[in-house]
């Protein structure tokens, strides 16, 4: 795949020299091309490298940034080109959705309990979610530290995510350290929704890493709303059994 960015503050071949060397030292970058008079380095990947990997690789100096317009993988496509389109991508994830509501409803359509059914809804959540990252762990810590708070400061979090997430499954579906379980996923959960909202109120096209990087899913307020469901169960379960 390859990808063309804008880059500012390159001023001779010195700078063009540097920039190319920082670039090619990146993990997955097999080849970079810098374009001075245009301000532009294309850069071919074997996997995707986030452009805030690509800026911390460059001194202070040099400032890189997407171009609108740029040959490249679906990975890095401007998502939200239209509405049918986008609905269109999102399918998958409300197919998954339904998928998970229908089973948490049928486990229990003999003897119903609310509480039971939200508590093997969540697990099946996580269960479901966490298998789409483990698809690519490579892949995912990168498109998730793109707007998680807590993965662009702690890059481990990042990477074990998805175990978190299977962990949590297990927890919920085992009926084991319930309280712990809802704790945990209100704070997981609410930092990855403070960092949904902030995309989505800068308007930022980006790709939503939820179902990992198996499926190219945009960021939409889709996002926000099955998070907001995780949170309001958890929040209302914890009330519940306190």
């Amino acid at each position: 795949m390859t990808h063309t960015y804008k880059i500012d503050g390159m001023t001779c071949n010195g700078c063009k020299a540097s920039v190319e060397k920082y670039l090619s030292n990146i993990e997955n970058i097999t080849k970079v091309d810098v374009n001075l008079e245009k301000g532009e380095a294309t850069i071919a990947m074997k996997q995707h490298v986030s452009t805030a990997t690509l800026q911390q690789a460059l001194p202070e100096k040099y400032t890189l940034s997407e171009k609108e317009n740029k040959t490249s993988s679906p990975i890095s496509e401007q998502f939200e080109v239209s509405e049918e389109s986008k609905w269109q991508q999102l399918k998958p994830l409300f197919l998954i959705l339904g998928y998970i509501s229908v089973a948490s409803i049928l486990i229990h359509r003999q003897d119903w309990n609310m509480q039971e059914m939200m508590l093997d809804f969540m697990g099946l959540f996580y269960i479901v979610f966490s298998f789409f990252k483990m698809l690519d762990l490579k892949g995912f810590p990168d498109s998730f530290r793109m707007y998680d708070p807590l993965a662009k400061r702690v890059p481990i979090y990042a990477t074990i995510y998805p175990f978190i997430e299977t962990a949590l499954g297990l927890l919920f579906l085992l009926r084991f350290q319930i309280e712990v379980a809802l704790i945990l996923t209100i704070i997981i959960l609410g930092i990855t929704t403070i960092g949904v909202t902030k995309t989505l109120l800068d308007k930022r096209s980006i790709r939503c890493a939820c179902l990992g990087t198996a499926l190219q899913l945009p960021m939409t307020e889709a996002t926000f709303i099955e998070n907001a469901i995780m949170l309001v169960m958890a929040v209302v379960l914890l009330i519940q059994l306190f």
